[in-house]
């Protein structure tokens, strides 16, 4: 059964009446295609997070995330890549970090861009280390994520403190996510084609620290179309 028909399912339980809704890409947006070797994902990069789109272009120009691998994937969560690279050890990921150490300051446009199904994402350490909430320059994830009852995201924005519109309850409930990142991460994107990749990744078989047992990897990333300055 697919995600949506799984969805729409959990999507009637919960009693809603409201339509699913879904921002369009715009045509002066900047596109990037992630070749794995599962698949090609295409990305819309925000201009609203201009730090860390810019970041992420730079590094796909110096073709830093060849040969990059996804280190962390789980299953109804998220895929992540950027802490190693193939065929790499223990050396060669500090190495990576090395290199990459610097932080971005937060971005987050909350709740214009919130952790939906396809969202695209800056990684980043905790809280107790990282209060102001920065990014990491190179590592990025991939939202997969579930569905969630009316029921469940009341929970989350009395947990939480947060407030979901009703275009974003529509979207957890329809197509899924992960509510409980919003506001703590920033994303600066999503996938407008090849979730069928994404859902290849998140579905690999994986060891005890969620690394994929067979290596899924970028073999490159390329930029499809520049906003004109």
């Amino acid at each position: 059964m697919s995600r949506k028909i799984l969805c729409a399912i959990v999507a009637f339980l919960s009693l809603s009446g409201l339509a699913f809704a879904t921002d369009a890409p715009q045509d002066t947006a900047t596109y990037v295609k992630i070749v794995t070797n599962k698949g090609s994902v295409e990305v819309r990069l925000y201009d609203e997070t201009p730090l860390h789109r810019d970041n992420f272009i730079r590094l796909v120009r110096e073709k830093a995330y060849d040969k990059v691998i996804f280190h962390r994937v789980i299953k109804q969560f998220m895929v992540q890549a950027g802490g190693n690279v193939l065929k790499g050890d223990s050396l060669s990921a500090t190495r990576l970090e090395e290199k990459h150490s610097e932080l971005l300051p937060a971005e987050i446009v909350y709740p214009k861009y919130f952790h939906k199904y396809g969202a695209l994402a800056a990684a980043r350490t905790g809280d107790d280390v990282n209060p102001e909430k920065k990014s990491s320059s190179f590592q990025f994830y991939i939202v997969t994520g579930k569905c969630y009852l009316d029921s469940d995201l009341k929970r989350y924005e009395a947990s939480k403190g947060l407030t979901f519109t009703d275009e974003i309850k529509e979207a957890y409930k329809m197509m899924g996510g992960t509510p409980h990142l919003d506001g703590n991460y920033t994303v600066f994107g999503e996938v407008v084609k090849g979730m069928n990749t994404v859902e290849k990744i998140q579905s690999v078989s994986t060891d005890g620290a969620d690394q994929p047992v067979s290596p899924v990897y970028i073999k490159k990333v390329v930029i499809l179309k520049k906003k004109k300055k």
